[in-house]
């Protein structure tokens, strides 16, 4: 009877055990989805004080690229406009460079992570292209061709390659219209790709910017970019 009395026991030991185990995993199981829930929770909470401090970072750096652009854009000579107290007129092109160019970096410094603080930093290197500063308007655009945004990278190759094209760096500037030509983006067409290798060839290897501008009158017919490289198939063109 004893022995019948010890199995019964330890069965109902072993039930008592599997309860027991079986109220520790469901008791673990839950505290772990409820800290999965919470760290969702903490991350949904972070991102949306991110986004709306970055929505906000990038009204302001707007506002403030307007005030610059207009800056940029600002008329040489005559009078301020007494109805405009922010137009403000400048003595020679070198004066409007220079404060656009102090504008421009200083949306570009406060707010380096929207898209309006990188484009202030291009307009900062073309400001710095105006003035002559060549190397320093390279450094910015160094910046903006290592990052992400795929338009932005282009607008700056190109600047990049308008400068050496200036610079005396002509094989340079080749191998990046070369490249953007191929790329294709928005802001550099590859007609204007084209135009920009044919022009900078035109000084170098004559037969392959003819060969150029002809690519482009295949490919763009009956437009400016055609009719251009005509202009450009003319000044190459053997003298009789």
């Amino acid at each position: 009877m004893s022995d019948h009395i010890s199995r019964k026991e330890l069965k109902q030991d072993r039930i008592h055990d599997a309860i027991e185990h079986g109220a520790e995993a469901f008791y673990l199981h839950k505290q772990i989805t409820l800290l999965i829930l919470l760290a969702v929770l903490l991350g949904a909470i972070a991102w949306g004080s991110w986004s709306i401090y970055h929505d906000r970072q990038t009204a302001a750096a707007t506002v403030a690229l307007d005030a610059a652009m207009k800056v940029y854009n600002g008329r040489i000579g005559g009078t301020p406009d007494p109805a405009d107290p922010t137009d403000i007129p400048y003595a020679d092109e070198a004066a409007r460079a220079s404060d656009a160019l102090n504008k421009f970096a200083a949306v570009a410094s406060k707010y380096p992570r929207t898209l309006p603080g990188k484009q202030a930093l291009y307009y900062s290197a073309l400001c710095l292209e105006d003035l002559g500063r060549h190397n320093q308007a390279l450094e910015d655009l160094k910046k903006l061709a290592s990052g992400s945004d795929r338009e932005l990278q282009s607008m700056a190759q190109y600047q990049t390659a308008v400068i050496d094209a200036r610079t005396g760096k002509p094989d340079d500037a080749v191998k990046i219209f070369r490249e953007l030509a191929d790329k294709r983006t928005v802001f550099v067409p590859r007609p204007v790709a084209l135009l920009e290798l044919g022009n900078v060839l035109r000084q170098t290897n004559p037969k392959e910017a003819a060969s150029v501008y002809q690519l482009i009158k295949r490919e763009f017919p009956d437009s400016a970019i055609s009719e251009q490289a005509d202009r450009g198939l003319d000044t190459i063109a053997p003298k009789s």
